[in-house]
């Protein structure tokens, strides 16, 4: 029988949240830069 080395679920969720998190930071990191670069059209307009 084949054992598997498998990280706990404490270090998964861990990993998950992570993750999880950058990705949220980077689509609001683009959301803002949208806004922003739509904010200045409009006063420019």
């Amino acid at each position: 029988m084949k054992t598997y080395n498998k990280p706990a679920t404490s270090k998964l969720v861990a990993r998950f949240d992570k993750e999880l998190k950058e990705l949220i930071m980077n689509d609001l990191k683009a959301f803002k830069a949208k806004q922003q670069y739509t904010i200045d059209s409009k006063l420019a307009a």
